[in-house]
């Protein structure tokens, strides 16, 4: 009996350990196969179960009985049996070693892949999985709606089909057929045409918001040359033309000459012009296919094509910034001063020049009630095709004869803008002030000492006084007209070694003589500066700071009587105070040395 019980607590142990061994067989796979697991939810959930058990381990225990019969060397099969019992214990204490092994293992297990699930929930963006669920939603939501509002349609229909039915006595089977001829009916035109009926039905438009992309200077650049380019079949067709105008090539000209004026005279224009597109359209098709083909009458000049640099500096992207603002404001200039003169021109702002508009449309409107179309379409079409080919070509070589007999030219050039009008309007409005003030000033009684020209000098002041008097000018002096204001600046004579004279803050005025710099710290005029516009040497646009990017905001101005040019810094206007004081500076030393001669 004795036998049987330590055999049967064998057993028993035997497979609790085995069982135990499996599971973590199990965990250890796990460890040592967790690479090969390509995504998270593949992986095994039960890791933190199966690590977290308590596995309970029973050590069997003896009896004292069986103690006894051990420990008496006298027994049957003492020897044996105490063998038996060590060589057992030594190999649970391996085994619950090993367990022991593999629980550290699965620990560190479970502590790598929670790390691992740190990781991919930080790598994955939440909020766009958010965002596109709640599309997601959205579109069910839409989808949903939509079967619905069919499935009321059709529930809708089915009753009234079927109210003939509800009396089954008194239908006969006629009725019951024409029932099914209808809803068959019914049926086959909702299959066929039911998807159309639903693209008619009317829902409220989404008002979406385009968002606006943060300023970058590699898509600024990027969507210059997008436009550069998206421009160039454009301006590779407006140069054509205007080739053709001038007769560039004598003998493209000359055939495209004829073959026009042979087609508006046997009215085929505009089947022409329709084969050109259809012809155009075709060589484009065999140049996307790999042909080369070049049909132009200016030959093309391939521009190399600049690689877009990754890592720009500072000054890089400002000098960038300030280009592409440059450019933008000419472009935006060109075509406001375009719509200004079409606007000016239908609005009378000009009489004369719309009075000649209105004309020609008066006449345009009778000729088209009286004559025929065919007529006055060959009428328009030869006289587009000579002052095209013929009339221009002469105006462009003559400019005196463009300026008097051009009549389109002429109104277009004479058309003014709005910045032009509010010129003039203030230029009369000034004009009208002076005539007034000098009426009543004779009225009143002049005092003595003062004449006329004191008077009517008096309107040109500075914020010292009288404009001759601060700059001790003759009482003609006064400002031009574009700078009446002057314009804001600081003088840096480099000449003087005190910082209180090197720099200046003031404003600069042009005349017809000089060039007046006034200080704007209070003190005496010693201050002040005065050039002769004929001691002027050399003018030139400077750069103060060579560090800034873009071409400076200064003018230096050479004299005789400076070892160091003088320069006139921090002007905003530069670019239209040195077009003015050059092109006085020419006028006056134009008419000095005409007059020596």
């Amino acid at each position: 009996m004795a036998g049987d019980s330590n055999r049967h607590v064998k057993v028993k142990q035997k497979s609790a350990v085995l069982n135990m061994l499996k599971r973590l067989d199990k965990i250890r796979f796990r460890g040592h196969k967790r690479d090969e697991f390509l995504d998270l939810a593949e992986s095994p959930n039960a890791s933190d179960t199966e690590c977290g058990d308590e596995i309970p381990v029973k050590i069997p225990r003896t009896s004292l009985r069986e103690n006894d019969e051990l420990r008496d060397p006298a027994g049957p099969g003492a020897i044996n049996m105490a063998s038996g019992v060590q060589d057992f214990n030594r190999t649970e204490s391996d085994r619950l070693n090993e367990i022991k092994g593999h629980l550290e293992i699965a620990l560190l297990e479970k502590h790598f892949l929670q790390e691992e699930l740190r990781k991919l929930r930080e790598e994955t963006n939440a909020e766009t999985l958010k965002q596109e669920l709640e599309k997601e939603r959205q579109r069910r939501l839409e989808l949903e709606q939509k079967v619905n509002e069919i499935l009321k349609t059709r529930t809708e229909e089915l009753p009234t089909t079927q109210q003939p039915a509800k009396p089954p006595t008194q239908v006969n089977g006629t009725d019951k057929r024409s029932q099914m001829m209808c809803s068959r009916v019914q049926k086959w035109f909702y299959d066929k045409f039911g998807e159309y009926v639903e693209d008619f039905r009317f829902q409220p438009e989404e008002n979406t918001v385009e968002t606006e992309e943060p300023l970058s200077a590699r898509r600024l650049t990027e969507n210059m040359r997008r436009l550069k380019r998206g421009a160039k079949p454009v301006t590779n067709f407006v140069k054509n033309l205007s080739a053709l105008s001038d007769w560039y090539s004598i003998y493209t000209s000359a055939i495209a000459f004829i073959i026009y004026m042979n087609a508006v005279w046997h009215g085929w224009a505009i089947p022409m012009f329709l084969f050109l597109a259809i012809l155009r359209l075709s060589l484009n098709y065999l140049i996307a296919r790999g042909w080369r083909i070049q049909w132009s009458i200016v030959p093309e000049v391939s521009e190399p094509i600049e690689p877009p640099k990754e890592d720009l500096t500072v000054s890089e992207k400002f000098q960038l910034v300030l280009d592409v603002a440059q450019k933008a404001q000419n472009l935006f200039g060109k075509m406001a001063d375009i719509l200004e003169k079409i606007k000016n021109l239908f609005m009378w702002v000009q009489p004369e020049i719309t009075q000649k508009l209105y004309i020609v449309l008066w006449a345009a409107f009778i000729a088209s009630c009286f004559f025929p179309y065919r007529i006055i379409g060959l009428a328009m079409g030869l006289y587009a095709g000579i002052k095209f080919f013929l009339i221009d070509f002469i105006f462009k070589r003559c400019p005196r004869l463009r300026a008097k007999y051009d009549t389109p030219y002429i109104i277009w050039t004479n058309l003014p803008t709005d910045p032009q009008l509010k010129e003039r309007s203030n230029a009369t409005v000034s004009r009208r002030v002076q005539t007034a003030s000098s009426r009543s000033y004779v009225g009143s009684g002049a005092p003595t000492g003062v004449n006329k020209d004191e008077d009517s000098s008096r309107f040109h002041t500075t914020k010292r006084g009288n404009f001759h008097e601060v700059f001790n000018l003759s009482e003609n002096e006064r400002p031009l007209a574009v700078c009446e204001n002057g314009w804001r600046c600081c003088l840096i004579n480099r000449d003087k070694k005190m910082p209180t004279d090197y720099i200046r803050n003031g404003v600069l005025y042009v005349t017809e003589n000089y060039l007046c710099f006034e200080s704007s710290k209070s003190g005496s005029s010693k201050r002040n500066k005065v050039i002769k516009l004929t001691e002027i040497t050399d003018i030139q646009k400077y750069k103060v700071l060579s560090v800034l990017p873009g071409s400076g905001m200064g003018i230096s101005v050479s004299t005789p009587s400076t070892q160091k040019p003088l320069v006139f810094g921090a002007m905003v206007h530069r670019d239209e105070a040195f077009e003015t004081i050059f092109n006085q500076y020419v006028k006056i030393t134009s008419a000095a040395s005409n007059s020596e001669s």
